[in-house]
């Protein structure tokens, strides 16, 4: 079967079974490699993409349910503001560890922050809930996150937004 999918703002035709995961046609046809295989029962998120504004895991995702949808990945040669800021507090906070499941993190990261640019501890716990770091960093990924919403407008041209919840430390 062939599908078209538009991930990272362009399509790409992928002839494939039509049951296939997301996560292998962008793994296995596209060698867009950066989303991770974990567990394939969508239970430990490194497979998270974002699919038109929202956090799914590519891994129980068939392929064919987004067609006409935009998906991004962490290879997206032109990162959303919320995945450059991100990206930013993961490096200056060091937040990363293995790295195994950061692809994860940062794109669940990145649709919060699309969604609510001031999350406070509740939203991120609730945000981030199943995406688990086998290093467990999650401090280190929570303070990444509020670093990334209060830097956010210099990568988006906004003003900046009152900073709720705890502050980073």
């Amino acid at each position: 079967m062939e599908i078209t999918l538009t991930v990272n703002g362009k399509p790409h035709k992928v002839e494939a079974p039509s049951d296939i995961p997301l996560l292998w046609a962008l793994r296995d046809h596209l060698q867009l490699t950066g989303t991770k295989y974990g567990c394939g029962k969508a239970q430990c998120g490194a497979c998270t993409v974002i699919v038109d504004g929202k956090a799914v895991r590519s891994c129980t995702r068939k392929a064919k349910s987004v067609v006409g949808k935009s998906i991004t990945t962490i290879e997206s040669g032109a990162p959303t503001p919320e995945t450059q800021a991100l990206r930013a507090a993961w490096t200056e906070l060091n937040v990363h560890q293995c790295g195994y499941c950061q692809p994860g993190q940062i794109m669940a990261a990145s649709a919060l922050l699309m969604s609510n640019a001031n999350p406070d501890d509740a939203a991120i716990d609730k945000a981030m809930s199943g995406v688990i770091c086998r290093c467990a960093t999650y401090h280190r990924i929570r303070k990444g996150i509020k670093q990334a919403a209060k830097t956010l407008p210099q990568f988006s041209g906004t003003q900046p937004a009152q900073q709720g919840g705890d502050d980073v430390a």
